[in-house]
């Protein structure tokens, strides 16, 4: 044999041994886990390590090639599939090596094989040409070569692409530098892959999110965070919930103005927020402070759905009961003992055109159900805004979430038109406290001592500077006018109602802010202030507008549970 074709032997055996070596790094071993560990197991030791060999912290030569090291063998563990590939093949993207003699290899070329499983060899090791490599513990490693004219390899190249690399080019002036990366990438990548989350900016997020009553699964990240694990966690749960939420990636560099709008600063790692309808009030971005375990989050995705279905005892349920909201309702009769998610998805879709109730039922042969004409469960009954009942749907049979809440989705479109067509129109006809100008008054200069004279004790006043705020304040304030409060104290007020109830539209009107305090309370878009005509005394309440909250404070006010402060002047008007 020529020294040249030594030489070019010597090589190809160099060149092939650091690749089969690179390739045999045992993750397991990398992380300091069993074969058997959990992903929680393999999650702490990972971040522990993560920790010690980071570039940032660890200086030490060999820290970073550690380090991409741990990288690697997480990437590989915390993947459900690329880790029974790799327990089976010894290959996260479950590829062992090809079989000569199929189609596509028909040339020869050479293969490799591994088994990276205890005691198995995967069928392997019967060839008369491989090598078997024991390492002692029962796991077999084989490496199988055959010589003829270049042709496909596990490695996704060449003879030729090998030399290529290194010379720059092969023998038709071309260059496959590359192709193993490319092509793993494109055919082995994860199904929670960056494509998979659609990349949100600040258009999409008011037109798409905001106040649209669908939960939302979000990643906020910077331009350049690692977010691999994120992205995969985030992904798979929102897999696990399609139809219950969508998810979004929000890039704080490229939307600096809205991460900051939205109140959210990320350090040097991502961040995960849930937009969240827990209750009827605003969705707010809840941040998921949790394990990132794809299981946990999913338990927390699913406590921040909607929860605007009101669970009902049956036995004592009055559909026909007096509501401040003239809206159809819908009633969920199943065996759950909590509010099905399902159900949950749809009433934040629906929760201003419907009033939504669920009710557990033990047995079939409960008595009520008979009375409401239902045979069979799930089911759902639906009263108009008239009062006339009507069975929706019974036996209810769902395949996923998705296609359930598509279903009943039009269903209760349908149930709607027959509403609107019965004269009920939820969307048409305006709430009764928009009809009643008793109630809740807009206040201006002609009207003010009308509605806040110095006969009346106390004056609830909401001020707002844009439609959304009023629609808010109006809501609220024309459920709490309703409620009848009884005080402590005696008073010497001998009046029926000791509370009055306003509007002032402070961007009309900036002045009668400013006459109270001095900011004039600018960086709130709606505010509630209890304001006490004849001492000129007034109090601003600070918490979430709730209807529950804002009827505490009305109470604490009357009670003199509060501290008022003195006006700067009598309010004004201009």
């Amino acid at each position: 044999m020529k020294l040249d074709q030594r030489l070019w032997l010597l090589a190809l055996a160099s060149i092939l041994f650091v690749a089969l070596e690179a390739k045999t790094l045992d993750p397991y071993k990398i992380l300091g886990v069993e074969r058997t560990a959990t992903q929680r197991e393999i999650q702490k030791a990972f971040h522990k390590l993560s920790l010690k060999y980071h570039p940032d912290k660890n200086k030490n030569k060999g820290a970073q090639e550690k380090f991409a090291e741990i990288n690697n063998a997480y990437d590989i563990l915390s993947d459900e599939e690329k880790r029974k590939n790799y327990d089976l093949y010894g290959d996260e993207k479950g590829q062992p090596g090809f079989d000569p003699g199929s189609a596509g290899n028909q040339g020869g070329g050479y293969s490799y094989f591994t088994n990276g499983g205890p005691g198995r060899n995967g069928g392997y090791g019967s060839r008369p040409d491989e090598w078997q490599n024991m390492d002692g513990q029962g796991n077999s490693r084989s490496f199988s070569f055959s010589f003829g004219e270049p042709g496909g390899s596990s490695f996704g190249f060449g003879l030729n692409d090998i030399f290529s690399n290194f010379f720059g080019g092969n023998k038709d002036g071309g260059s496959q530098s590359g192709s193993f990366s490319s092509s793993s990438r494109s055919q082995h990548g994860s199904r929670s892959s960056p494509e998979s989350i659609r990349p949100i900016n600040s258009k999409v997020y008011k037109q798409e999110v905001k106040d649209k009553g669908i939960t939302w699964l979000f990643l906020f990240h910077g331009p350049s965070m690692r977010k691999h694990d994120y992205e995969s966690h985030v992904g798979e749960v929102a897999r696990k919930l399609e139809g219950a939420l969508k998810v979004g990636s929000i890039d704080c560099g490229a939307e600096s103005s809205l991460c900051k709008e939205l109140g959210v600063y990320l350090n040097r790692s991502p961040k995960v927020y849930v937009y969240s309808y827990r209750t009827r009030d605003d969705a707010s971005l809840v941040e998921y402070n949790g394990d990132l375990t794809v299981k946990d989050l999913k338990i927390f995705c699913q406590e921040h759905l909607p929860k605007f279905s009101k669970r009902i005892d049956l036995n004592r349920f009055d559909p026909s009961s007096s509501s401040s909201e003239k809206l159809p309702k819908l009633l969920l009769l199943s065996t759950k003992k909590d509010t099905p998610i399902i159900w949950r998805v749809l009433s934040g879709l629906y929760q201003k055109r419907f009033i939504f109730y669920d009710a557990e039922i033990r047995d079939v042969s409960d008595p009520m159900l008979r009375k409401l004409g239902v045979d069979t469960l799930p089911a759902i009954v639906g009263w108009q805004s008239n009062g006339e009942m009507q069975v929706l749907r019974t036996g209810i049979s769902v395949k996923d979430i998705k296609s359930a809440v598509q279903d009943l989705s039009a269903l209760l479109d349908g149930f709607e038109k027959k509403n609107k067509k019965a004269g009920y129109s939820s969307q048409s006809k305006k709430p009764e406290f928009e009809q009643s100008d008793e109630r809740v008054k807009v206040l201006t200069g002609n009207n003010f001592d009308d509605v806040c004279g110095e006969n009346i004790p106390v004056c609830i006043i909401g001020a707002f500077r844009s439609s959304r705020g009023r629609e808010k304040l109006e809501s609220v304030i024309s459920s709490v006018s309703q409620k009848s409060f009884l005080r402590r104290h005696k008073t010497a007020y001998n009046v029926k109602d000791p509370v009055s109830y306003g509007l002032v539209d402070a961007s009309k009107y900036p002045a009668f802010l400013n006459s109270l305090e001095k900011s004039g309370f600018r960086s709130q878009d709606k505010i509630l202030i209890a304001y006490k005509p004849k001492r000129r005394k007034f109090v601003s309440f600070t918490g979430d507008l709730t209807t529950e909250a804002v009827e505490r404070f009305v109470a604490e006010v009357l009670n003199g549970d509060v501290v008022f402060t003195k006006t700067r002047q009598r309010p004004e008007f201009k």
